[in-house]
């Protein structure tokens, strides 16, 4: 029988690094920053390209493209455009990967590469990997249930579960990039996204790793999963690009199906630090609740959402009122829009009025577990910049509808940007982006 013989020097060094203490000996947790970010979006296939087209307030919604819409009361969604995989791997590789998975592993390598991680310079077992699809492939299952139905199970792919469940994005992202860290695939529907890069904060924060590859990815604009949210009432059924997303207004009318994928590296900052990287932003505060109300509709006082919005704050040990600005989930249906308005202002009071509010879903759709990474990169864009992008397509809001959801953009220097994702099944989820200063 072989014998594992320990080098207690080496464990004793793995407990000093992942568990600082304070004098008292409790743990104290780790300030977490980010280094790099990755996106592949319906505007464009890379962070400069997306935060481009988001300062311009372009749409990425036409005609969908991927199946004949003929008996589709839903036309409209906002599909990645000009993407080929095998442009950013080996061919045979994407041809064991299902588009969520592509997505997730083409802006893991821009985030990668981005944060200018060495990798054999690292040691993987401190490097995760926390990416969260909400579905998986919903290709895959159509395209071999068609050929259970037509010729027999003896015909279906062998690597139809590898290919179709949802963990197979981290599981890909963390093989392409040699993370042995701790893997996880978050899957809490349209909040999948933040609590990938929240559970990935977390882990950084206590000790557990000191680099994580994090967020969301998805891809279902298919013709089960169009078929499936139009008959939820979910999906906008506006055949007019520029009205079909457009969040907080009068007119919205349900949300519009995106796709893609946004990924960030997350570092402990002292990691961060002592390799030179260059620090984006840092992540303060995580929050989450549950609804416990309804599988589809949010909670009618907000009640929910607010809590996971005061949790993140507390979390980050900083005031209510300063929190300036928020990026809420914003989907352009009508419940959404107008409970989640409930929860701002249940949580944050007569404030709430001098938060700015915006909806990156007026300009890329509702990207599903991707949606919360995506919006995570928008808000380091913003507070890097010092700019508010404008919920593309906002008119006119309702009576009850009384914040202010930027119907313009603007230029302006703030400190905390907070993201709001909220799913079905009452998952609600926010987290907090602090402007990075040196001196900190």
């Amino acid at each position: 029988m072989a014998v594992c013989v320990y080098n207690f020097e080496t464990i004793d060094w793995y407990v000093r690094r992942a568990c600082l203490r304070n004098a008292r000996g409790v743990k104290m947790k780790r300030r977490v920053v980010v280094t790099g970010m990755g996106a592949v979006t319906p505007i464009g296939n890379d962070v400069a390209s997306f935060w481009n087209g988001v300062k311009e307030g372009k749409i990425g919604f036409g005609p969908i493209s991927y199946f004949d819409t003929a008996d589709y009361k839903c036309k409209l969604a906002a599909e990645v455009k000009d993407f080929s995989a095998a442009d950013h791997m080996d061919k045979k590789a994407a041809r064991r990967m299902e588009p969520f998975c592509q997505f997730a592993v083409v802006a893991a390598k821009e985030a990668i590469e981005d944060a200018g991680l060495d990798m054999t310079k690292e040691d993987p077992y401190r490097a995760g990997c926390a990416v969260g699809s909400g579905i998986g492939s919903l290709q895959a299952m159509e395209r071999e249930h068609t050929k259970l139905e037509e010729k027999g199970p003896s015909r279906v792919a062998p690597l139809l579960v590898p290919l179709m469940i949802s963990n197979m994005a981290a599981g890909n992202v963390s093989i392409a990039y040699n993370l042995k860290g701790k893997s996880i695939n978050v899957v809490t529907a349209c909040a999948t996204g933040t609590n990938s890069i929240g559970e990935a904060f977390r882990t950084i924060q206590y000790g557990d790793a000191d680099i994580m590859v994090a967020g969301g990815t998805e891809s279902s604009i298919t013709p089960i999963g169009i078929a499936g949210f139009s008959s939820l009432t979910a999906l906008s059924n506006c055949e007019d690009p520029a009205r079909c997303s457009i969040p907080f207004d009068k007119d919205r009318s349900g949300f519009v199906m995106g796709e893609g994928a946004g990924i960030v590296v997350l570092e402990e900052l002292e990691h961060a630090r002592a390799r030179g990287a260059r620090i984006y932003a840092e992540v303060v505060g995580y929050g989450c609740s549950s609804d416990a109300y309804h599988i589809t509709s949010p909670a009618e006082d907000g009640e929910g959402a607010a809590a996971a919005m005061l949790n993140a704050v507390k979390d980050a040990g900083i005031s209510p009122d300063e929190i300036t600005y928020i990026n809420a989930h914003g989907t352009s249906t009508h419940h959404n829009d107008l409970f989640e308005t409930r929860a701002i202002k249940l949580a944050f009071g007569e404030h709430a009025k001098d938060i700015r509010i915006n909806s990156t879903k007026s300009m890329v759709g509702h990207l599903l577990g991707a949606a919360g990474a995506v919006e995570f990169v928008t808000c380091v864009k913003e507070l890097q910049e010092g700019y508010i992008h404008r919920t593309v397509g906002l008119t006119e809001s309702e009576a009850e509808m009384d914040l202010d959801y930027c119907k313009e953009s603007c230029s302006e220097d703030f400190t905390y940007a907070l993201s709001n994702s909220l799913g079905f099944g009452g998952h609600n989820a926010s987290i907090l982006v602090k402007k990075y200063v040196e001196q900190d």
